[in-house]
């Protein structure tokens, strides 16, 4: 279904903005740069998930005067990083509350000394009873957490579910678990740090959001804003693990250097990057669902919750984005959803691409599959059944307003993936056979932007100016860490102006620079920033015909004349837009109620697997995915996403296993932290249908995230296709479905005398 508009370079695959220079190895990563009369540092962390510090003592064979130690009493501000809340400290003062917990921090002017330093420095702890699971959590023996371990709880109730149930033909329960999941960004954390009493603090990073950081470090430092400075350097990925963690490194970076009166620069390697930094959130979903004789959704009671590890970090927004994802992309009349996250002693779980929606569509689209086999249905029919369409509502009772295509979705999945003759194959094929294969799928939504009022509250700034030397610059804090948001915002600055595409560059996403345009997470950078680059671009044009006599219609010459031409009379050439909310979009926060996005991109997924019934592993062999993200702005880039997204969700399905051991991350290596490499990821097939959103960027919706919402329950329905047996919990090692294959045989006959 394409509706596109006429356009000359958005929908085009132009060359990345920053490709030539990742290409040809002149990307400056953080650990590639360099300060005059650098040092470095490092970080003392707990050894125990929780307890009281009692005494620190430094080994007598390092000669401490060569070293700067920070602790928390060096700290001139707030002892806190600042979030969402402010519970989780800087720096341990008097108590840890996990393993690998920040309690000081060393730095010197060769790195290569700072690793024995590090295990030079000996802290004695009184250990203190700590909670591991959110089942400890919740019984609440041991208190770990404020006055009951609950970080965040919500409620959602559409219609009489009650009433419902009593009344229902069929009564279906589930039970669904999805366990930690690492980023594994190419490039580990990094940040360097310059501080000076007269300029304040300066910071280039590894990172998503410059104003996050920005905003922990005044509070730490007890800085005005004009002396604290936050700029990105090339990113090397993040996936979320760069959301909300750089904050720390950022802080603790300028800590040092504030106090040995030197740059410091702090890059972690791979071993504490896995061991110390934030996960995706695990989760335990329960399902209790009604429906008529025809299949028809009658109620749903959904109780989900998460881990949220030792500080409250960003759970609260991932269990409210898995809340409002729970109930799928299905018309139910009568919903009831209960999320709680609790605290553990684990280390603190943040942001991660889908935000807690992959763990609540797993948990949705398993149970589809299972609620199918109670009615002996086929899942395809049942999902198609239960669809939302336009102009009905979900379980926040919002209407849809936009175009709902999810029966085009899953008409061409199963075309291009030819489901059913595959499915009537396989299940001849299996028959004596040691590899049984299967096709299984998943139907699934993702809210782009912030949940709620969340964008008003950001109140998004962002713009394009005209340099001196005649180029368009876009002005935004959103970043690039591979994804291509240098790319596509220079699209459509160029689109909207009418110029060429070379013509527009990016701003150095700096703080002392740029205007805050909320934060590069939750896919919002092409729909709401997008969208201001275009209005500012658009506001700018009516500028140079009111002020330089720009033609209605014109050429590239002729823009950058009137440009110059205006300069000469006004000076600077800037064009800022504040975000504006789509008309009818109302939330009611402790309601839980109303618009909860601006819009939705939808998608299909279709995986075939083949499960060896020797070796007990799993395999998939073939994957189709099917969305609807709005326009396209950059064909490749956004296939590239999609690919990706199901990549690594291939990777939470079948092969990412965090080894959790009393707190600490036992397997923190990619010797053990296990990945699919190019051998693991199958053919994977992209396709797009296309339907303008009329308040995002020329059109565009989120895309970055909903890819890896789907690919882990359309894999474990596949499984069960291909094997008969429903598996609730992920990642699905050999030694599970070993255990599955093993408990599901059927009893051996006695044998009679």
């Amino acid at each position: 279904m394409e509706k596109c508009l006429t356009t000359r370079i958005v929908g085009a695959s132009v060359p990345r903005k920053e490709g030539a220079d990742k290409l040809l190895g002149r990307a400056c990563y953080v650990d590639d740069m360099e300060r005059e009369g650098m040092w470095f540092g490092a970080t003392v962390r707990s050894a125990i998930p929780r307890g009281i510090i009692r005494s620190i003592a430094f080994d007598r064979h390092i000669d401490w005067s060569e070293f700067t130690v920070v602790t928390a009493r060096d700290i001139p501000g707030e002892n806190h990083i600042h979030l969402i809340m402010t519970d989780q400290p800087c720096l341990a003062d008097g108590k840890v509350n996990h393993c690998e917990e920040p309690i000081l921090l060393l730095a010197h002017p060769d790195k290569h000394k700072l690793r024995k330093a590090v295990a030079a420095v000996h802290i004695e702890y009184e250990l203190l009873p700590p909670v591991f699971s959110i089942e400890e959590s919740e019984r609440q023996d041991v208190i770990v957490w404020g006055a009951d371990n609950l970080l965040k709880s919500y409620l959602l109730e559409k219609g009489d579910v009650d009433s419902a149930f009593s009344r229902a033909a069929h009564l279906v329960e589930g039970e669904y678990r999805t366990g930690p999941q690492e980023h594994l960004y190419i490039e580990n954390q990094g940040i360097i740090a310059e501080y000076s009493a007269e300029r304040g603090v300066t910071v280039w990073g590894s990172l998503q959001c410059p104003y996050y950081v920005f905003k922990s470090l005044r509070a730490v430092f007890d800085l005005p804003e004009e002396k604290v400075r936050v700029i990105q350097t090339e990113t090397g990925g993040a996936f979320g693990g760069k959301e909300d963690f750089p904050s720390n490194v950022a802080c603790h970076a300028a800590l040092l250097a504030m106090k040995c009166g030197h740059p410091v620069k702090v890059v972690y390697d791979r071993i504490e990057d896995l061991a110390a930094t934030t996960k995706r959130h695990p989760s335990r979903t329960r399902h209790r669902t009604a429906l008529d004789k025809e299949g028809k959704l009658l109620a749903m009671e959904i109780d989900l919750a998460t881990d949220g590890g030792a500080y409250a970090t960003l759970s609260s927004t991932v269990l409210s984005r898995a809340t409002l994802h729970a109930s799928g992309p299905y018309l139910c009349p009568n919903v009831r959803i209960r999320s709680r996250s609790w605290a553990t002693n684990n280390v603190p779980y943040g942001a991660f691409r889908g935000f807690g929606a992959p763990q609540a569509v797993f948990a949705m689209e398993r149970h589809m599959d299972e609620i199918a086999a109670v009615l002996n249905m086929d899942p395809v029919e049942l999902r198609r059944r239960n669809f939302l369409h336009e102009g009905d509502t979900n379980a926040t009772e919002q209407l849809m307003r936009e175009p709902v295509i999810l029966d085009q979705l899953l008409d061409r999945a199963l075309t291009e993936s030819d489901y059913s003759a595959r499915r009537r194959r396989f299940a001849q094929e299996n028959s004596g056979s040691t590899i049984k294969r299967g096709m299984g799928i998943s139907a699934f939504y993702h809210g782009s932007g912030f949940t709620g009022a969340g964008e008003v509250y950001l109140n998004s700034l962002a713009g394009v100016d005209v340099t001196h030397d005649g180029h368009v610059r876009v002005l935004v804090s959103n970043t690039e860490f591979g994804q291509g948001t240098n790319t596509i915002l220079t699209q459509i600055a160029a689109e909207a102006l009418g110029i060429e595409y070379s013509d527009a560059a990016m701003a150095a996403p700096d703080t002392g620079t740029v205007p805050n345009s909320g934060p590069t997470v939750a896919s919002r950078t092409g729909m709401v920033v997008g969208r201001l680059i275009e209005r500012a671009g658009l506001q700018l044009l009516a500028l140079l015909r009111e002020h330089a006599g720009l033609g209605a219609s014109h050429t590239r010459d002729e823009f950058f004349a009137a440009c110059a031409r205006y300069r000469a009379a006004h000076g600077e050439l800037v064009s800022l837009c504040r975000y504006e909310a789509p008309p009818d979009v109302h939330w009611d926060d402790e309601k839980y109620h109303g618009e909860a996005y601006g819009a939705y991109a939808w998608a299909v997924q279709v995986a075939q697997v083949a499960v060896d019934t020797v070796t007990y592993s799993a395999e998939v062999e073939e994957f189709w995915t099917v969305q609807e993200v709005g326009r396209v702005l950059h064909p490749i880039l956004a296939a590239g996403q999609i690919e990706g997204g199901v990549a690594q969700g291939i990777g939470y399905a079948l092969y990412e296993k965090v080894v959790m051991q009393d707190g600490r991350m036992a397997n923190n290596q990619m010797t053990n932290y296990i990945m699919p490499t190019a051998e693991d990821v199958p053919p994977i097939h992209v396709y797009f249908e296309q339907i303008p959103f009329r308040y995002g960027g020329f059109g565009a919706k989120g895309i970055g995230e909903l890819p890896h919402d789907g690919p882990a329950p359309a894999i474990l329905n596949a499984i069960r296709d291909a094997i008969g047996i429903g598996f609730n919990s992920i990642p699905l090692l050999p030694e599970d479905l070993y255990a599955g294959l093993v408990s599901n045989q059927p009893a051996e006959e006695p044998v009679l005398p």
